[in-house]
């Protein structure tokens, strides 16, 4: 590593002291506390995985660095906050990057350069994706250790903004800018796939389909477990709804409203706008009706709410083929799905899955993939390491602000790696705890 010689920066003054600052310390990293993220990958097996899904069209003998390295080097920059490619012009350096890619901590011996990431980007191909894809259902699969009785599986899509040419690039007049349009599908917490789109499709192009995989694979680890299918209206098709009861799937999916959905829920509506001029109070009653829209194959149970405030009305529609209750479905079911939408939002805030500038599509969704791989490191370690304490909720930026950015000094030995943690950090304890129990985390045969 070439030594560039800068002047201090220099600070306001402490009593007679002057205070000045140089980016001399050496072996000094700020990220002291990915190590745990580490531990979870060696544990789960996750960029090994991703290493053996994608192809390597690159000449063996004048490989510097090798796939799983590259992998390891993006996956792991995410996860500690560095959105950009060119971060790691200085990352490459650091001897916690170094150490988290099974490297040697020598500053003669850096990472891959930002031109060398963005060639293993541009060079994945469709069938790569395709096996990358399927990684992420394997872990979801491995991480239990016993078939659940039932999964609900959340179907969602989202904006990712782009500025550039990028190929697949087109206006999308909700969200009113350029954009792809990525799927997204999570159970709880846990992420199952994460696929782009271009923008210029309906929000459930392929969803049927991705749907049809899922369950397939799913049941063939797990026969017995119940699959439930939950969206919001945007992903109200009755072809996948016929595919559902065809094959024993529940659903339980948003419904958009029409006259006839707003003629039919009156039993229900007009009282309760009337029980709300008695009373001025917000008035929510539940029924069901029986409905079928003219493409549709047949009549389909539809829950009704009824509400009724001072903003007026309020009516909403769901179609299940659950048995139930319909409040009961409708509050303590359907309306958990607004969960997932928090986990997009860590994805795309906090683990730079709308980083889409890449020109090819390919490289683009080679990119969500990454992100999304950053996101299971970080779920696994607040999910298993993180359970029961005061971040067990917490999102990804705060796990990564409280538990990740430490400051550290690395010493290399020929027979050891030592990492001189800030004496000051308040959460030494915790980090003891969760390192503890990585350590109990049963390895996943993949």
């Amino acid at each position: 590593m070439t030594d560039c010689t800068h002047s201090p920066l220099t600070f306001a003054s402490l009593g007679r002291r002057n205070i000045t600052a140089n980016f001399d310390g050496g072996a000094i990293t700020s990220d002291g506390g990915t190590l745990l993220l580490r531990e979870v990958d060696r544990r789960i097996g996750l960029t090994a995985a991703m290493a053996d899904a994608v192809s390597d069209p690159r000449d063996p003998a004048k490989i510097t660095h090798d796939l799983l390295t590259l992998i390891r080097q993006r996956v792991f920059a995410l996860a500690a906050g560095y959105e950009d490619g060119n971060d790691h012009q200085r990352l490459r350096h650091d001897p916690m990057m170094q150490i988290l890619t099974e490297q040697p901590a020598d500053p003669d011996q850096p990472l891959a350069s930002p031109p060398t990431l963005c060639r293993m980007e541009n060079a994945v191909t469709h069938p790569s994706l395709t096996r990358l894809s399927a990684v992420f259902v394997e872990q979801f699969l491995a991480s239990h250790q016993g078939p659940p009785e039932q999964i609900i599986l959340d179907f969602d899509a989202t904006d990712a903004r782009i500025h550039g040419q990028q190929e697949g690039r087109f206006f999308h007049g909700y969200y009113d800018h350029y954009c792809f349009l990525p799927l997204y599908v999570f159970c709880g917490d846990q992420l199952l796939c994460a696929y782009l789109r271009p923008s210029r499709i309906d929000a459930a192009k392929h969803s049927r389909a991705i749907l049809k995989l899922l369950v397939e694979r799913i049941r063939q680890a797990w026969p017995a477990t119940k699959i439930i299918f939950r969206a919001d209206s945007g992903f109200c098709r009755w072809k996948t709804l016929r595919w559902c009861d065809r094959y024993g799937v529940g659903y339980i999916v948003g419904l958009a409203q029409n006259k006839v959905l707003l003629r039919e829920a009156q039993p229900w509506t007009v009282p309760a706008a009337i029980e709300h001029q008695r009373t001025g109070e917000k008035v929510r009653w539940f029924g069901t009706i029986g409905y079928a829209a003219g493409t549709w194959d047949r009549v389909r149970r539809v829950i009704v709410k009824a509400e009724h405030g001072e903003q007026g009305p309020n009516p909403r529609f769901v179609v299940t083929n659950l048995p139930g209750d319909p409040q009961v479905l409708y509050d303590e079911l359907y309306c958990q799905r607004g969960e997932m939408e928090n986990r997009i939002k860590e994805q795309q805030l906090h683990l730079f899955a709308d980083r889409t500038s890449c020109h090819a599509f390919a490289a683009n969704q080679f990119r969500l993939l990454l992100s999304a791989a950053a996101y299971v490191l970080l779920e696994t370690l607040r999910r298993v390491g993180l359970r029961g304490t005061s971040l067990a909720r917490a999102q990804c930026d705060t796990i990564r602000l409280k538990l990740l950015k430490i400051g550290a000094r690395v010493r290399v030995s020929v027979r050891r790696v030592v990492l001189h943690l800030a004496s000051g950090y308040p959460l030494a304890g915790l980090l003891r705890t969760v390192l503890t129990r990585l350590a109990h985390l049963r390895p996943v045969p993949l």
